[in-house]
């Protein structure tokens, strides 16, 4: 078959089928088909939870209302019921002023500047409720009904509802609305209940969870039965307008699950790290705060939702490692990996990934660490690396059975970036020959190596991903600087393009071109190693989910949907691993005329 084809004085890839594995933005020409066909990235929907700073005070039974990035935690129960206060700013909690009365399983509603708290159990059910400026809670006017166990909608302390709960053995379905004065009862709901949740404000809101898992929708006149949630709960938290609303936590036991609203069903989204009930929940759909709750014990911690429309993604624990290393290679895909080479020694070796397991394999001929890696299960190449007081030019060509010595890079180097399709075309780019690193890259024909143009900013301890002819590099230092810098290459020239937005070196990548990657993990500016991820997609760099542990000089392989981190360091050599899952690929047939 010919190579291009001729389309309206376009030449175009031809092949008689699809491509084996097409990469984003691939555009080719399928003559069986007779169309034009291109590769697209399709999003999952799909968010993930990562751990924030703890409480200061430890408790369940709280309630939380604001956002992500400044809420409040009130009340709760821990020995004793409790009258703090804490403010949440996105990174930490502060102790703020107590509310007047001590009390547990109560509700809140409103921002962490105005807010209403309401109800709930201290020395007996009550129906206090307090407002909140800012600065101090003030006691208002009571619930008309007293009760423990209630939800609360609303946007600020002069507008909300209270929903259901307990008094003081009876579940009721009583609601009462707020007009920044006085409580009004209003429609019940359709169901009584008790250690609900619910989302929206006071005129459209959502109930939900408590029995199984009843949802019933608000107008601001009557509630409407709709759909349950999949997984019945009570105690559990909530976030979020009556349209997107997040559920997530609640018992019997200590649940994790995490479920999302879209006005008309509940879909099952990635688990909360730490299952717990009675806890509090604030934010929205798309950046929700989990807060205390009851995980045996009653505990402090907190974590932050990145929901679908915003950062997408998550890491999975994997199977680990049966060596643990560091300074290691990686190469292939998320359910066909392998990893070679490593610290601490020099390691010689090579294991492959199933998608659940590694299995050991045919050990490396020259063991080095700091090396190139690149290709896939089958069809790999480790470039050069160090030895003790060395950097060597070894090549290493590896059929899926065993690795062959092949012709050397034309210099030694270590701790550079790698990029290839297989073991006949790779890139060996920039690294650390002494003194101080170099810009030169050097290209893989599948029988020797030639010197092809320089990146622009020489660099080591970098990560890279790609192939040949459509690669990226990214991160990386030369003493004292460590870089946030990115470039792309094209197949014959590097440009500059956006920068990470953590500058750090020791960190890993994954991605099938220049236009699509994941980069994770490393040490940063101030030399903290980190757990960051960010996603590229062929113009700026994303923070998405972060790795469930922070460490650097590890492994990466895969693509942007679908990632493998393994080994590295936190202190010592690691063999965990983790499993990234954002995205899939799906081709998109074009007809032509």
């Amino acid at each position: 078959m010919a190579e291009y084809k001729e389309i309206h004085g376009t030449k175009i890839r031809n092949y008689t089928t699809n491509p084996d594995n097409p990469i984003q933005g691939e555009v080719w020409y399928n003559e069986t088909d007779n169309v034009l066909k291109f590769q697209f990235t399709n999003v999952t929907t799909s968010g993930s939870w990562r751990t924030g700073n703890s409480m200061n005070t430890a408790r369940e039974q709280l309630s939380s209302n604001g956002v992500q990035t400044n809420a409040l935690a009130v009340g709760g129960y821990v020995t004793t019921y409790q009258a703090v206060t804490e403010s949440y700013d996105g990174t930490s909690w502060t102790e703020v002023n107590d509310l007047s009365t001590a009390r547990g399983t109560l509700a809140s509603a409103g921002t962490y500047t105005s807010a209403l708290a309401f109800g709930g159990q201290g020395t007996a059910i009550t129906g206090v409720t307090e407002s909140w400026n800012g600065s101090n809670w003030t006691e208002v006017n009571d619930l008309n009904t007293a009760r423990k166990g209630l939800a609360g909608a609303g946007t600020d302390n002069e507008g909300v509802i209270a929903i259901g709960g307990e008094n003081p053995s009876t579940d009721v379905a009583n609601v009462e609305s707020w007009n920044g004065t006085n409580w009004t009862e209003v429609n019940d709901l359709n169901n009584a209940r008790k250690f609900l949740a619910a989302g929206g404000d006071e005129t459209n809101a959502l109930a939900f969870g408590a029995p199984p898992g009843a949802t019933e929708q608000w107008n601001g006149t009557n509630w409407t039965e709709v759909n349950d949630l999949n997984t019945g709960r009570h105690g559990l938290g909530g976030a979020g307008p009556y349209t997107a609303a997040l559920g997530f936590g609640g018992g019997p036991g200590s649940k994790n699950e995490t479920e999302l609203w879209n006005g008309t069903n509940w879909t099952e989204q990635n688990n909360l790290n730490t299952g717990r009930k009675y806890l509090g929940g604030a934010g929205t759909s798309t950046a929700g705060l989990a807060s205390g709750g009851e995980t045996g014990s009653a505990t402090g911690a907190t974590e932050e939702w990145t929901g679908a429309g915003a950062a997408v993604g998550a890491w999975a624990t994997g199977g680990d490692l049966n060596t643990a290393r560091q300074q290691l290679r990686g190469a292939g895909t998320q359910t066909a990996g392998i990893v070679f080479g490593g610290s601490p020694g020099e390691k010689n070796e090579t294991e492959l990934y199933d998608g659940s397991s590694w299995t050991e394999t045919a050990n490396l001929n020259t063991a080095r660490f700091e090396h190139g890696g690149s290709g896939t299960q089958t069809s790999a190449l480790a470039s050069g690396g160090e030895l003790p007081g060395s950097n060597i030019a070894n090549t290493e060509s590896w059929n899926g059975s065993s690795w062959t010595e092949v012709a050397d890079l034309n210099a030694a180097r270590a701790r550079h970036g790698a990029a290839g399709a297989d073991n006949t075309s790779a890139l060996c780019i920039t690294g650390l020959p002494p003194p101080g690193g170099t810009p030169a890259v050097e290209q893989w024909n599948g029988s020797n190596w030639t010197e092809i143009a320089d990146v622009n900013t020489s660099r080591w301890t970098l990560a890279a991903n790609g192939i040949a002819t459509s690669a990226l590099i990214y991160g990386g230092k030369t003493p004292p600087t460590i870089y946030a810098n990115t470039e792309s290459w094209n197949g014959s020239a590097w440009t500059e393009v956006n920068d990470l937005n953590t500058a750090r070196n020791e960190l890993a990548g994954a991605g099938a071109s220049n236009s699509s990657a994941l980069a994770f993990g490393g040490k940063s500016s101030p030399g903290a190693t980190v757990a960051i991820t960010e996603d590229w997609n062929g113009g700026s760099w994303s923070e998405v989910a972060d790795l469930s542990t922070a460490r650097r000089q590890l492994a990466g392989n895969g693509t942007l949907a679908s990632a493998l981190a393994s080994g590295g360091t936190t202190g010592s050599a690691s063999t965990a691993t983790e499993e990234w899952s954002s995205a899939s690929t799906t081709t998109k047939t074009v007809s032509t005329d």
